[in-house]
């Protein structure tokens, strides 16, 4: 009898649980954001540690060479504009010797700056306490195989694609900011987001039954996956502008789109198409009294990510606007993406 009323209990806070976890994947995506706006994504240079430190250095004299010091294996050094790993635990003479280090092979970046340092080794460790939720999430799924075995399986995609995701942010670092890699790092973070919403929906007692009208959905289906595609193309922009940031430096830039590239115009004009789709959206839901009032939602969102656009364009990237740019696209996503279960059922 405690057995079960225990549970019981543990199936009732599956739900929530599965909501901390989305929690934690938006968390991720505004650090995530917030080290593209500060051009910090090579703030750490090794991945899973930082500078070879499992908490980063605090200043540049930790990570140079050092007479007379003790190592251990897999410290760090920047020596020479070059990266070395300490092949075991020892303790430096007066002079350096190489046969004790390795040099780091990924790629040559080597600058240190506290500021981008520690802004990476935030996303990190928002992305690692996320895997820790994740754990509970499919621990707490297999209470459930009996009844509906999509939920652990489900609940295991996702936490799979969250080590998946933890590679490709290897492999982003190990790339030096790859943009293709950074994409696909992207795209798989909405796929998350999309089973998450999917386990929700399917774990709710109360669940929101409206008219189910086919040409509404089909709508919704194309404006779902215009939302995706539009997430890809800003973050192809960004990358432009992080590479134009480079060249130009951190403070000018207000001119690294003075002259983009086709995918930025592709970006913006892509923008009508989905605002028009949305309008269309909101009339036949409004026509045919159908009730999602998260279609309003959705306007709104819409309304933020054209002005935070326009503000990034002629405003010169003012303060924020990057971060908040890309959370209300992906919450705008996450949206249409619960709709498209609630049009699942019919009244």
């Amino acid at each position: 009898m405690l057995n079960s009323i225990s549970l019981y209990r543990m199936k009732r806070k599956f739900p929530k649980i599965v909501k901390i976890c989305l929690f934690s994947v938006y968390l991720i995506f505004i650090a995530g954001s917030i080290v593209r706006m500060t051009g910090s994504g090579m703030g750490c240079p090794d991945w899973p540690k930082c500078f070879g430190y499992l908490i980063p250095p605090t200043n540049e004299s930790q990570i140079l060479w050092q007479a007379n010091k003790s190592y251990t294996k897999g410290a760090a050094i920047v020596k020479n504009d070059t990266l070395y790993i300490a092949q075991k635990r020892f303790e430096t003479l007066n002079t350096f010797n190489q046969k004790n280090w390795k040099p780091y092979t990924k790629h040559t970046y080597t600058k240190f700056n506290v500021y981008h340092t520690w802004t990476e080794y935030i996303n990190r460790l928002a992305s690692a306490v996320s895997g820790v939720c994740f754990l509970f999430l499919i621990a707490v799924s297999l209470k459930f195989r009996k009844e509906n075995k999509w939920i652990p399986i489900l609940s295991f995609g996702a936490f799979l694609l969250m080590l998946f995701e933890a590679w490709l942010g290897m492999k982003v670092v190990e790339s030096v900011l790859n943009p293709s890699t950074i994409t696909l790092h992207m795209v798989a973070g909405l796929i998350i987001i999309a089973i998450l919403l999917v386990l929700i929906y399917i774990t709710k007692d109360d669940k929101n039954i409206k008219e189910k009208d086919t040409t509404f959905t089909r709508l919704l289906w194309i404006a779902t996956i215009f939302s995706l595609i539009q997430i890809a193309l800003g973050t192809q922009v960004r990358q432009y502008v992080d590479e134009q940031v480079k060249i130009l430096g951190f403070e000018n830039k207000n001119l690294s789109l003075l002259a983009p590239e086709l995918k930025f115009y592709i970006h913006r004009s892509f923008t009508i198409a989905i605002v028009l789709i949305n309008f269309w959206l909101f009339y036949r839901n409004e026509q045919l009294k159908l009730g999602h009032t998260k279609i309003n939602w959705i306007l709104f969102l819409l309304g933020v990510e054209t002005l935070t656009g326009i503000l990034m364009y002629y405003g010169e990237f003012p303060m924020g606007t990057q971060a908040i740019h890309l959370l209300f696209g992906v919450l705008l996503f996450s949206i249409q993406i619960y709709l498209l279960m609630e049009c699942r059922s019919k009244k």
